[in-house]
């Protein structure tokens, strides 16, 4: 090994730059990898995962259409992939909802896309986070806005939203490419991952157990999920199986902690539980996030 390690270094050092030698060092060099992955799902719709919420893509001849954006620099990153398909201009940008890792990226497609749509609610607590921490030059906000559902068009596809009340926020939307047959969680779904509940946007956990049932009865049994997050960053695609699992898991949390409070316990005491009774496969930090927005919910009644 320390000979070869020689003869490597020798050969550096006396004709690094021939094109032969380039050819070899090439073989003997891992290939560079992106920080980023993506892939196609189907049809035209493709995924982007990098830092942050999961990004799904439509390409189209007619143009392209992005849902969630992530941070700025993964933004670019995304762009520079897209702008080399064979496919339109950016027409649409669609956020699932307002957090900074599904909208901090917004701001890279200005002068880029025509729209951005996103539920009202979405709208709304965007411009009150950058207000609060003074980021609205940092902002591309949607300049078109959504009740329970909305629906557009472009080439083949048809894009239409669903709003079902208060989740994770209080303006998450799923995002469904009917022809595709593949529909966009956002964060209503933390595949196996503890979830964050967001009472300052007006999360419900307890609604978020009706909004993944609704979602359950609206999508067939071939729709092809995008979450937002998962515990395996390989898993952010999954089937109706994974919406169950997140339903139980919200739904043996709420129960859990509607037994505390009954039993007159501290939150304090409940904030040092590591797991759930019942819930075997959700991992991760953040347990104790979930346990003290329950405990907020159940006590404010």
């Amino acid at each position: 090994m320390e000979r070869r390690n020689f003869i490597l270094q020798s050969s550096l050092a006396l004709g690094a730059l021939s094109l032969p030698y380039q050819k070899l060092l090439a073989g003997l060099l891992p290939a560079r990898q992106d920080p980023w992955k993506m892939r196609m799902l189907r049809n035209d719709v493709g995924i982007f995962y990098e830092r942050g919420g999961t990004i799904a893509y439509l390409l189209s001849p007619k143009g392209l259409v992005v849902v969630d954006s992530e941070f700025p620099d993964q933004a670019n990153h995304l762009i520079g992939e897209l702008k080399k398909q064979p496919a339109g201009s950016f027409e649409l940008l669609i956020n699932t909802h307002h957090h900074g890792d599904h909208t901090g990226g917004n701001i890279a497609f200005k002068g880029l896309v025509k729209h951005v749509a996103a539920h009202s609610n979405s709208l709304a607590n965007q411009q009150r986070v950058a207000a609060a921490q003074k980021t609205e030059e940092k902002q591309l906000y949607p300049d078109i806005t959504y009740g329970e559902s909305w629906e557009y068009a472009i080439g083949n596809e048809k894009i239409k939203t669903a709003y079902f009340g208060p989740a994770h926020t209080n303006g998450d939307s799923i995002i469904h490419f009917q022809h595709a047959n593949v529909a966009h969680m956002g964060d209503l779904v933390f595949n196996r991952r503890y979830a964050f509940v967001d009472r300052t946007a007006g999360a419900s956990v307890s609604n978020w157990i009706v909004v993944l049932e609704n979602a359950l009865k609206k999508y067939d049994k071939d729709t092809l999920f995008v979450y937002g997050h998962a515990f395996d960053p390989e898993k952010v695609t999954g089937n109706k199986d994974d919406l169950r699992a997140m339903k139980d898991y919200l739904s043996r949390m709420l129960d859990f902690v509607n037994g505390w409070v009954k039993a007159g316990k501290s939150k304090e005491d409940l904030l040092k539980e590591k797991a759930i009774p019942g819930v075997t496969e959700w991992q991760g930090d953040g347990i104790e996030r979930g346990l003290q927005a329950t405990y907020e919910e159940v006590t404010s009644k």
